[in-house]
């Protein structure tokens, strides 16, 4: 059975910066797209972040560009989220996300598997 399991979320002032971490098990995701999503109360869950198998290829949410890198540790089936200059319209929910196939868009649809979700929330 495939678990994504998110850890690294917890309160932060603005400007400060945490690691998400997503740990993959059940079976290995190396060619496979991974991302970040989230989801803040009330609001539809969004695309944060996306790596290609290798992590040769990324793409990001404008809102996030320049302060944010996902990164990929295929030797440990693990995803990260870098996460910098963290300001309070990022606090949200955060949700890991593994793809079947190469897909790594910003389309939820595109992804198979998901964790439970890490909170961020970030103090002004």
């Amino acid at each position: 059975q495939v678990q994504l399991v998110e850890s690294g979320g917890g309160l932060v002032q603005a400007e400060g910066s945490l690691r998400l971490s997503c740990a993959a098990s059940g079976r290995t995701f190396s060619t496979q797209g991974m991302g970040w999503f989230r989801q803040a109360p009330g609001k539809e869950r969004e695309f944060v972040a996306a790596a290609s198998g290798y992590g040769t290829s990324t793409s990001y949410a404008d809102s996030v560009k320049g302060r944010f890198t996902i990164s990929r540790d295929n030797a440990k089936n693990t995803v990260y989220l870098q996460m910098n200059s963290l300001k309070p319209e990022d606090t949200a929910v955060y949700y890991c996300a593994a793809a079947n196939t190469y897909y790594r868009g910003s389309d939820s649809n595109g992804y198979n598997y998901w964790g439970q979700g890490t909170q961020v929330t970030v103090s002004s």
